[in-house]
């Protein structure tokens, strides 16, 4: 079986870890997979990128040409929209691979253009790691629910039209997509249950499959000697938070961890806690948390962030909306319990007081307590908690789980296409 995994880089976002991880798996159960992406920002000899004159000329300029049609509302909000209209790619170095099966992942920033995907004439199995697929071009729709029907008076872009860009963009989607053999992976139950209700893929296959980790790198490390590696306390109770953007992307929920930790900071355990935050520098103006704070800035190495795992007591995760949360599974599988609100995919993750502990959304005195309890335990229960935890992730979060359950899926998909 030969598959192309597909995503716009390779190792920068959750995204990209997942399918550089699922990659891996196939090819260590035997699957004949290459990992083709429009940005190689690794070394990995394994990733292969176009080498196209089109590739060459436009790839820097690809987010920026696929957003030239929102100069037309300038009133959008800021957030993640893709249009997937204006991309110049070239299918053919794809096709030329000749594979069974095309697992897409994120193609956002101009990587797949909407019209492109009809030109792979093989089956596809697009796993979703957020909204954009079946919605109007944002990645994360919020409240907003018109993605059910048809898009329009699209609240990202600030327009009050029936048949604006979104509408559009949905509509060109449907007309596209209509005849293609696509299967659906989601990252999180949650996900599935949202791409269900759309107007797009709500008749097709939807499978959700939890993002795998390599069980061997993110594993628990003695807690005294982590600390000692990144200079940090030995004799703090340390908070752990972190994210690409961590404190700029406003789904991150910083906005929510500030005030629980302004409020734990005049409880009996602020004189004993301090704060580590990892996914951006420390800013010029630094928010008070009311105890001291640790800006580690970005970590790329799944070392690193082991060893930053297992020097934290507990990691929050105070998201908005994840199609999963692979920091929160990454945390556990380092034996580190994760608060966070009882919302979204982090459902998949996170048992309530068992591995962790799952705030109502979204109330940061709530997220309060959940980062009490989990601190508060006395040692055999931490000890648990911790056992909990990286029980979890071995039994639910490995590698070879995943690339097992793809693989079942592309062997099904692939018998359901050859005997139609």
């Amino acid at each position: 079986m030969k598959v192309v995994v597909m995503n716009t880089t390779d190792i920068e976002g959750g995204a990209a870890r997942c399918a550089h991880r699922l990659h891996h798996g196939l090819r260590h159960a035997g699957i004949n997979s290459t990992y083709f992406v429009q940005k190689k920002l690794g070394g990995a000899a394994d990733v292969v990128t176009s080498n196209t004159w089109s590739h060459r000329l436009f790839g820097d300029f690809r987010p920026g040409i696929d957003r030239i049609p929102m100069r037309l509302y300038p009133n959008r909000q800021r957030g993640p929209f893709s249009t997937g209209l204006m991309s110049p790619f070239d299918m053919a170095p794809v096709v030329a691979l000749d594979p069974d099966i095309v697992n897409l992942h994120y193609v956002g920033e101009g990587f797949l253009p909407i019209r492109s995907l009809a030109h792979i004439r093989k089956p596809i199995v697009w796993t979703f790691h957020d909204s954009w697929p079946f919605t109007g071009g944002c990645h994360l729709p919020g409240d907003c629910k018109a993605y059910e029907e048809s898009c329009g008076n699209c609240p990202m872009l600030g327009s009050t039209a029936a048949n604006d860009l979104s509408h559009w963009i949905l509509r060109h989607k449907a007309n596209q997509w209509r005849d293609l053999n696509i299967t659906i992976v989601t990252d999180s139950s949650w996900l599935a249950d949202c791409a269900r209700k759309s107007s797009l893929f709500g008749s097709c296959r939807i499978e959700p499959i939890n993002p795998g980790l390599n069980l061997k790198s993110y594993a628990p490390v003695d807690r005294a000697i982590a600390r000692s590696i990144l200079s940090l306390p030995q004799d703090k109770k340390l908070i752990l938070f972190g994210a690409m953007h961590s404190t700029s992307d406003p789904n991150k929920g910083f906005q929510f961890l500030l005030p629980a930790v302004r409020h734990l900071s005049k409880t009996a355990l602020g004189a004993d806690a301090e704060v580590v935050v990892f996914g951006a520098s420390k800013p010029a103006s630094a928010p008070d948390f009311g105890m001291p704070s640790h800006y580690l800035g970005r970590l790329h190495d799944d070392i690193s962030l082991s060893v930053l795992y297992s020097a934290a007591d507990v990691m929050v995760v105070p998201s908005i909306r994840e199609s999963f949360g692979q920091t929160a599974s990454e945390a556990m599988a380092c034996g580190t319990p994760v608060v966070a609100f009882a919302a979204t995919g982090l459902l998949d993750i996170v048992t309530h007081q068992h591995d962790g502990y799952l705030a109502k959304p979204y109330d940061p005195l709530e997220l309060a307590q959940g980062i009490e309890w989990v601190m508060s335990r006395d040692e055999s229960e931490s000890i648990a908690l911790s056992d909990n935890a990286r029980k979890t992730a071995t039994a639910r979060f490995s590698i070879e789980t995943m690339a097992a359950k793809y693989v079942d899926l592309f062997r099904d998909v692939l018998g359901q296409s050859r005997g139609n």
